[in-house]
C-alpha cells in the first residue's frame, strides 16, 4: 500500500490546502452552537434585538466562509484525486507492459482490467473523500464532544460515555465490511470475464445456438456478484440505525438532565440547546462515518488489488552489465540442448532441442499439434526464458543481450492474428516506429496484400474493425506478416501464418521474402511450404524427430513420408474433384 500512497506525494501542497479548508469549515462548524447559545442567552431571552442582529449577521458571515471554503477544497480535492487516479493508472499500465507471460499467467485480462479501472477508481474517489469530508466527520465527532464538555461538562459526559460504544462497534463493521468488499471485487473479476469471453466470441455463440447456455453462465457469475454485493451493503445498512438509535438516545438524555438543570439555575438554556446542537452534528457525522466504514473498506480491497500488481516480481529482465547492446548483424540462430517448461509446471514442453539456422536460410519447423512448435518461438524473443542449454544469436547468448535490442531485431507474426482498431496504414505502421509511407507500402507488396488493400474504399486509409473483424482470415495474415516485414527484421518468425493462403499467393509471399536478409523460422503444417525452406524441423513430444531438407528426410524419415503422402493424396483427390 506504500507504494500506492506514494503517488500522492507530488500532490502534497493541493493537499494541504484542502486540509487548511476544511478545517476552517470544522472550525466554523464547531464555533456556531456557541455563537447560537450566546444569541439565545443574551439576545433572546433578554430581548436585545441588537445583540440578535449582530449575532445573526456574525453566523451569515462565518456561514459564507465556510461555504466559500468548501467550495475551494472541492477543487484543490478534485485536483489531487483526479491527478493521483491518472498517475496510478498510468503506473499500473506501464508495470503490465513490463510483464512476462510468466506474469501474465498469474492474472486474467478481465482481473487486471477491472483493477486499472473500477479498482483505481475507487482508490481515487477515496482520496476526493478523504480531503472533503473523511477527516471532517471524525474531527467533529471529537471537536463536538470536546466543545459540548466544554459548555457543560455533565452534560457533555453524557454524550461522551455513548461515543465509545460506537467505535467499538464501527470498527467490527469495518473489518467485516472489508472481507465482503473483497469478494465483491473477485466475482466481478467473473462477470467481466464472462462478459468479455462472449463479446469475443459472439459470432461462434450464435452459430452454434449456445445464447441460452451462455446467458446462464453469465447470470450465475451475475448472481454471486448480486449476492456479495447485498451482503456488504446490508452490513452498512445496519450500521447507521444503531449509530442514530444510541446518539439519540443520547440527545433524549441530554434533554432530560438538562431540563432539570435549567429549572435548577444550574445551567443555561442556551447552553442545552448548543450541546444538543452538538450531539446532531455528531449524529449527521456519524451517519457519515457508516459511509466512510463502506468506501474505505472497499478502497481497502481495491488498494490490496492494485498492490498486488506492483509487487509483483517481472521474472524476465535485462540481465546485469556488461550486456549486448550492439544490432544483430547476421540473425544466425543456435540453439544448444535448449529444455524449457512452463512457469509453474513440472512437465517439459522442449527437450535437448539442438539446431542452427544459418544466417538468411529458411527453417521450416512441423509437428503435431502439442508438439512444441510455438513453445520455441517465444523463446527466441525471451517472451519465456529457458530452463537448461543456450539460445545464441550471431553467437550472443540472448540472456546476456538487451531485451530492446534483442527484440528490435525480430518480426514476429503469431498464430492469432491480433490487429489493432484504426486503419490499414496504421496497423502496418504499429510495427516500427516513424515507418514512411513508402516503407508500408513495400512491406505491403512484399506480403501479398497491397492489390487487395487498393480495391478497399479508402485504400490504406480504410478502417479496420475490432480484430480485423471486417477482413478475411488470409487479409488479417497478410497484414500482420506486413507489420512485421516493416521492421526489416534479422529474424523472422512465422507461427502458422499462412494457414488461410491459397497455394499460389504463399508461394509469392515465399519468393518475397528471400528479399529480405533475413533468417527466417516458419511453422507450418503444409509440406509445400516446407519443401521450400533451406532446411526442416520435425518436433514430436517437444523433441527434434528429425532435421534436414525435403530430399533427405523424404528418405530417411518415415513420419515425414507419411505426412507428405497424406497431403499429396488430399490434394489429388481435390484437384480431381475440381475437374469432375
Amino acid at each position: 500500500m506504500s507504494k500506492i500512497f506514494s503517488f500522492l506525494k507530488p500532490y502534497r501542497i493541493h493537499m494541504a490546502i484542502a486540509l487548511f479548508l476544511m478545517l476552517v469549515e470544522l472550525i466554523v462548524e464547531l464555533w456556531q452552537p456557541l455563537l447560537m447559545a450566546r444569541i439565545i442567552d443574551e439576545g433572546v431571552l433578554k430581548k436585545d434585538l441588537n445583540l440578535v442582529l449582530q449575532g445573526g449577521a456574525i453566523m451569515l458571515g462565518v456561514s459564507a466562509l465556510a461555504f466559500a471554503s468548501g467550495i475551494i477544497n472541492s477543487f484543490y480535492a478534485g485536483h489531487a484525486s483526479q491527478s493521483f487516479g491518472y498517475d496510478v493508472r498510468k503506473a499500473l499500465f506501464e508495470k503490465v507492459q513490463s510483464f512476462s507471460f510468466a506474469n501474465f499467467d498469474r492474472f486474467s485480462t478481465s482481473s487486471l482490467v477491472t483493477r486499472m479501472t473500477n479498482d483505481v477508481t475507487m482508490i481515487q474517489n477515496t482520496v476526493f473523500m478523504s480531503l472533503r469530508i473523511m477527516l471532517r466527520a471524525p474531527l467533529l465527532i471529537i471537536g463536538g464532544l470536546v466543545m459540548a464538555m466544554v459548555v457543560d461538562l455533565k452534560l457533555g459526559l453524557i454524550l461522551a460515555g455513548v461515543t465509545p460504544f460506537l467505535i467499538l462497534f464501527l470498527s467490527w463493521a469495518m473489518i467485516k465490511a472489508r472481507g465482503y468488499f473483497l469478494s465483491m471485487q473477485k466475482n466481478l473479476d467473473r462477470v467481466n470475464s464472462v462478459l468479455r469471453e462472449n463479446l469475443t466470441a459472439m459470432r461462434l455463440i450464435k452459430a452454434f445456438l449456445r445464447g441460452g447456455h451462455e446467458i446462464g453462465r453469465f447470470m450465475e457469475a451475475n448472481g454471486r456478484l448480486r449476492e456479495k454485493t447485498v451482503s456488504a451493503f446490508r452490513l452498512i445498512e445496519y450500521t447507521t440505525p444503531v449509530l442514530m438509535l444510541a446518539m439519540n438516545a443520547g440527545i433524549l438524555a441530554v434533554l432530560w438532565f438538562g431540563s432539570f438543570e435549567v429549572s435548577t439555575g444550574e445551567t443555561k438554556v442556551g447552553e442545552v440547546v448548543a450541546i444538543i446542537n452538538y450531539g446532531t452534528r455528531i449524529t449527521s457525522a456519524l451517519s457519515i462515518v457508516s459511509m466512510i466504514i463502506m468506501i474505505f473498506s472497499r478502497a481497502r480491497a481495491s488498494g490490496q488489488r492494485i498492490a498486488e500488481v506492483f509487487e509483483t516480481e517481472v521474472d524476465l529482465v535485462d540481465a546485469p552489465l556488461p550486456y549486448k547492446e550492439k544490432p544483430v548483424p547476421y540473425g544466425k540462430i543456435e540453439f544448444k540442448s535448449v529444455s524449457f517448461q512452463y512457469p509453474g509446471t513440472s512437465t517439459p514442453v522442449l527437450e535437448n532441442i539442438s539446431f542452427t539456422a544459418k544466417p538468411g536460410s529458411t527453417v521450416a519447423i512441423l509437428g503435431a499439434t502439442g508438439s512444441g512448435k510455438t513453445s520455441l518461438f517465444q523463446l527466441i524473443p525471451r517472451l519465456y526464458d529457458i530452463a537448461e542449454g543456450e539460445i545464441l544469436i550471431d553467437g550472443a547468448d540472448i540472456r546476456k543481450m538487451k531485451l530492446e535490442t534483442l527484440r528490435r531485431q525480430i518480426g514476429y507474426v503469431p498464430q492469432d492474428v491480433l490487429l489493432f482498431t484504426g486503419t490499414v496504414a496504421e496497423n502496418i505502421s504499429w510495427g516500427k516506429e516513424n515507418a514512411s509511407e513508402q516503407d508500408i507500402t513495400e512491406a505491403a507488396v512484399n506480403a501479398q496484400i497491397h492489390e487487395s488493400i487498393e480495391k478497399f474504399p479508402e485504400g490504406y486509409e480504410s478502417r479496420i474493425g475490432q480484430k480485423g473483424v471486417n477482413l478475411s482470415g488470409g487479409q488479417k495474415q497478410r497484414i500482420s506478416i506486413a507489420r512485421a516485414l516493416v521492421r526489416k527484421p534479422k529474424i523472422l518468425l512465422l507461427d502458422d501464418s499462412t494457414s488461410a493462403l491459397d497455394m499460389k499467393t504463399e508461394s509469392n509471399l515465399l519468393k518475397a521474402l528471400k528479399k529480405y536478409k533475413c533468417t527466417t523460422l516458419i511453422i507450418t503444417q503444409k509440406i509445400s511450404t516446407a519443401m521450400s525452406a533451406d532446411s526442416i524441423l520435425l518436433l514430436e513430444d517437444g523433441k527434434i524427430k528429425a532435421a534436414g531438407t525435403h530430399a533427405m528426410l523424404i528418405r530417411t524419415e518415415p513420419l515425414y513420408r507419411r505426412i507428405y503422402e497424406t497431403q499429396l493424396e488430399e490434394e489429388n483427390r481435390l484437384y480431381a474433384e475440381g475437374i469432375n
